[in-house]
């Protein structure tokens, strides 16, 4: 959602691993169930501040987030997404996720 790459001192990239359709709802731990987040955006993510439309553009819950915030998405407000689609994520999850945990 913002972009960056970080690496840290070991050469490791900053990324968490964050379910869309969470495990406990009944979502895998498939590929497609997943996002790379930083992790402030995987917090709002799970929370239910920040979503994914179908065509991958950001949603942001209004009035529950700072502009300062949303000024860490990408300028387009688009996901980067994998080039082959059957590892993209699922459009069944993205509409779970804006449906039961969105608070936009």
């Amino acid at each position: 959602m913002t972009g960056l790459q970080i690496i840290n001192g070991g050469g490791r990239a900053e990324v968490q691993a964050a379910h869309i359709r969470p495990v406990a709802a009944g979502g895998s731990d498939s590929v497609r169930n997943g996002l790379a987040l930083s992790g402030t955006i995987h917090w709002m993510f799970d929370r239910g501040l920040v979503s994914v439309d179908d065509d991958f553009t950001i949603l942001a819950a209004s009035g529950h987030l700072p502009p300062a915030i949303t000024n860490l998405f990408r300028a387009d407000r688009k996901l980067v997404i994998p080039s082959r689609p059957e590892i993209s994520p699922h459009p069944a999850h993205l509409r779970y996720h804006r449906e039961n945990i969105f608070k936009g």
